[in-house]
């Protein structure tokens, strides 16, 4: 079973990401969206979260990233960005959907 997990929180705030990551199964995909953008970021405090997690998929939501001001070419490699119709497609085509707050 695929699940889309959304994270929301930047991990300057919150373990939020730390605890995703540590219970998602293998071949999951992770959407950072809002504030969680900012874990997306290459250098940032716990980068290397995502860096390791060799096993899932990552996304961030392309607006949110305009939003904040940030520039996708500071994004950890690997990371894809999408738009709101791909946050859509990430949706469907999962089995399920959790938000992590």
């Amino acid at each position: 079973m695929s699940i889309l997990h959304t994270v929301n929180k930047s991990t300057y705030e919150r373990d939020t990401l730390e605890a995703c990551v540590r219970l998602a199964a293998k071949g999951g995909s992770v959407l950072l969206i809002e504030d969680g953008v900012y874990s997306a970021m290459s250098g940032g405090n716990k980068s290397s979260v995502i860096e390791n997690a060799k096993d899932l998929s990552f996304y961030v939501l392309g607006p949110d990233i305009k939003a904040r001001g940030l520039s996708e070419d500071r994004l950890i490699d690997g990371v894809k960005v999408v738009d709101y119709k791909g946050f859509v497609e990430l949706s469907v085509s999962n089995d399920s959907v959790t938000a992590w707050l």
